[in-house]
């Protein structure tokens, strides 16, 4: 829409005084969206005789004064301005009469307005301190004043000006300029009439003189890519799980079962809404007996193939499946049914898009000033500048708010190394040290510090997860022991080595036998979760049942043989979706996990529901064994029963609860029986009893049972079994 400009002034009528026009140098700022201070021309203002009036009104024909009814028509000053001195010693309360070519409308002025983000706000946000960001920055609906409206604020410190353009401004901002709230680098402006639903962005002037248009990296909701404005949104939802909230903290996460089942929600069941998962997905992970869902990144993202790991809207749920109270309606259900919701989080990097955080105000601002280092040499997007104090704070705050806006139970934090290293896939001459001569990242540190500590004071019964493939040391230590203080840490070297050795050939596999017991040789450096993740099966690496060796029986038979060995193992477990009923094909996010395997007119549907069956089971088990997981850190938790039977390919060992009760699992991942196979087990135990077999037919082994049904009792020190092929087994205290 074209602006409407006078050529001339118009005089003033009766009762009116004319304004005096702005200096040329201040009006030509504010027209051209580089004023800091447009309240300052703006408004209304005591003049010698009387009140002066200013409006910028684009495209209007007329504006007048509506004071007590009465009408006071302004004076064009061209530009989209009006001005007039008004005969009121006090500036009275009023409103503006707007008439356009199609209409007329009566609008608060937003210039007559004090600002509504208060000092403590502002000092918090230069400081770093503002823990619930979301609440002072963004677009945030209110009445101000009494006057309901929309207050918009964001931070831009190297901006020249920063005005407000919306669906309700055709996308022009030149209506409303905000004003700069001084060293605080934030810009404001409360717009009256203005609330939920309406679409917006910041258009910015840089320092360089270039106007551009932004989305607000604050947005709580925002509009289905490709579409890229920000929404404005208020929150209507009830929460229903309050003593879920009460209780998820009731046991620290080390001590409690914790498996894990790993989803993309826009490809769990391609088309399914927030609300339309809320009840299908609840429903499976019930039925297949894990504690909590991990959900890859829900944070807005513009390209679907990033599967959310490059956000653009980190305070804004994809709006793909639904609006913000939808996704708060999934995450209600699932604890509502006593399901955990861990959210993959992503402050390591972000994409270049121009719209979005890159060069946000026209200079680096959310990324290194340093080129080198702002860029991320794998994935072609930005870092963060961990440093800067604001910036520090907009992601410490974007972790607590999804745990306090959204009821999070965890956050798996991606790709912590790439953020500890300042060499991180950079070779010499790509990187500078720091000020100690190391290699380290101190600013990354700090900043992970600071976010574990906020997260566990302000939510109890939150968890943080690191994704850290490094033997970085003290991951899971207290932040006030030195350590980077999360709760838990992907064992990566466990998820390696195991998956090297369970995909060659059992004849070959005696000469890899340590790759399955090495990782008790750090298994209690920190607190670990095990990690059969999307990374694993993507990329031409292979679905997990697909990475085994053999003809189908055989690979089937070594995907639920490693499934036991891996739930029987000392720490949490994290399996991806799809591995849990052997899909055969690598995850594809268009398509989702191949539910059809499952089908009755599918000829091998038995295979696949064998192995869902036995991830069932195995969950069911867990759960009601506090040997599983109630001492996955301690040391005494833990004692091997057979650790170098390399020849036989066998794994056993013993898992002990507080109370000392024992599980014990054996493992023999060689394709043949094994009878009459000795044990040696504690002599406590006078009898044992067999708790599950992998080899079940009914998760399609060959049925082939451990002994005779009933007791099993050991003689001499030792405990006989057989051993069936390809298989693990769990035995428990005959009670």
């Amino acid at each position: 829409m074209a602006l409407r400009d006078s050529s001339a002034p118009e005089t003033a009528g009766p009762g009116q005084a004319a304004a005096t026009a702005p200096a040329p140098a201040e009006r030509d700022r504010l027209l051209a969206g580089a004023h800091h201070d447009p309240h300052a021309l703006l408004g209304a203002h005591p003049v010698p005789g009387g009140t002066l009036f200013r409006a910028l009104r684009p495209n209007a024909r007329a504006v007048s004064v509506l004071v007590d009814g009465m009408a006071n028509p302004l004076v064009s000053e061209g530009g989209g301005l009006f001005a007039a001195v008004l005969p009121y010693p006090e500036i009275p309360p009023y409103t503006l009469l707007v008439t356009y070519d199609e209409e007329e409308r009566e609008v608060h002025d937003p210039y007559r307005f004090l600002p509504a983000l208060g000092e403590l706000d502002l000092h918090l946000i230069r400081e770093g301190r503002h823990e619930q960001l979301w609440q002072a920055l963004g677009a945030e609906p209110m009445t101000h004043e009494g006057v309901a409206g929309t207050r918009f604020t964001v931070w831009a410190p190297n901006a020249q000006g920063v005005r407000v353009a919306g669906d309700f401004t055709y996308w022009d901002g030149t209506q409303y300029p905000m004003r700069s709230l001084g060293a605080s680098g934030v810009w404001e402006l409360f717009l009256p009439g203005i609330g939920e639903g309406d679409r917006y962005k910041f258009e910015i002037t840089s320092r360089h003189g270039h106007r551009f248009l932004k989305a607000d990296p604050m947005a709580r909701r925002t509009e289905v890519p490709p579409d890229t404005a920000s929404v404005v949104t208020v929150s209507h939802y009830a929460w229903g799980d309050a003593r879920w909230m009460a209780h998820r903290g009731d046991t620290p996460v080390h001590e409690a079962p914790f498996s894990v089942y790993e989803v993309h929600l826009p490809s769990w069941r391609p088309g399914l809404t927030y609300r339309q998962l809320a009840d299908e997905l609840t429903a499976y992970v019930v039925e297949m007996g894990f504690t909590h869902v991990e959900l890859m990144p829900v944070a807005g993202h513009p390209f679907s193939g990033s599967w959310g790991y490059q956000v653009t809207s980190y305070y804004a749920p994809t709006p793909r499946l639904g609006s913000p109270d939808d996704f708060r309606y999934l995450v209600d259900a699932l604890h509502r049914a006593g399901i955990g919701v861990i959210m993959d989080w992503v402050p390591a990097h972000f994409p270049k898009d121009d719209w979005a955080l890159a060069r946000f105000d026209g200079d680096p601002l959310y990324e290194p000033g340093n080129a080198t280092r702002a860029e991320h040499p794998d994935w072609g997007t930005y870092e963060f500048d961990y440093g800067r104090t604001e910036v520090r704070n907009f992601l410490v705050a974007n972790a607590v708010y999804w745990c306090e806006e959204f009821h999070i139970d965890g956050l798996r934090v991606d790709a912590v190394a790439s953020m500890l290293y300042l060499d991180y896939s950079r070779d010499s001459g790509q990187w500078e040290p720091n000020v100690f001569g190391g290699r380290e990242d101190l600013d990354a540190v700090a900043f992970l510090q600071e976010m574990n500590a906020t997260v566990y004071r302000r939510c109890p019964g939150v968890v943080t997860i690191a994704e850290e493939s490094t033997a970085w040391d003290g991951v899971t230590r207290p932040t006030d022991s030195g350590g980077l203080g999360f709760g838990l840490k992907w064992n990566m070297g466990w998820m390696h080595d195991s998956l090297q050795y369970i995909q060659k050939d059992p004849v070959h596999r005696k000469y890899h036998h340590n790759e399955m017991t090495f990782s008790m040789v750090y298994a209690y450096s920190e607190n670990y979760v095990l990690p059969i993740s999307h990374d694993e099966v993507v990329h031409g690496k292979r679905a997990l049942v697909s990475k085994m060796p053999g003809d189908w029986w055989q690979r089937r038979a070594n995907h639920r043989a490693y499934l036991g060995f891996m739930w029987a193992h000392p720490g949490k477990q994290l399996l991806f979706m799809g591995q849990e009923f052997a899909q055969g094909a690598e995850w594809a996010q268009e398509q989702g996990p191949e539910w059809w395997l499952l089908a009755d007119d599918y000829h091998s549907a038995g295979d696949h529901r064998g192995v869902r069956a036995l991830v069932r089971d195995l969950n069911a088990l867990y759960r009601a064994t506090p040997a599983l997981w109630q001492r996955d850190t301690d040391p005494g938790g833990f004692r091997w029963v057979l650790g170098d039977a390399a020849e036989d390919n066998v794994f056993a060992f013993l898992r002990y609860a507080a109370d000392g009760t024992p599980l014990l699992a054996v493992s023999n991942l060689s394709p043949v029986v094994r009878e009459d196979y000795r044990l040696p087990v504690p002599e406590e135990v006078p009898a044992w009893r067999e708790l599950l077999n992998t080899d079940d037919a009914g998760y399609g082994g060959g049925g082939i049972p451990v002994g005779a049904p009933g007791a099993l009792e050991p003689a001499d020190g030792g405990l006989r079994l057989t051993l069936p092929p390809l298989a693990t087994v769990f035995l428990g205290p005959l009670r």
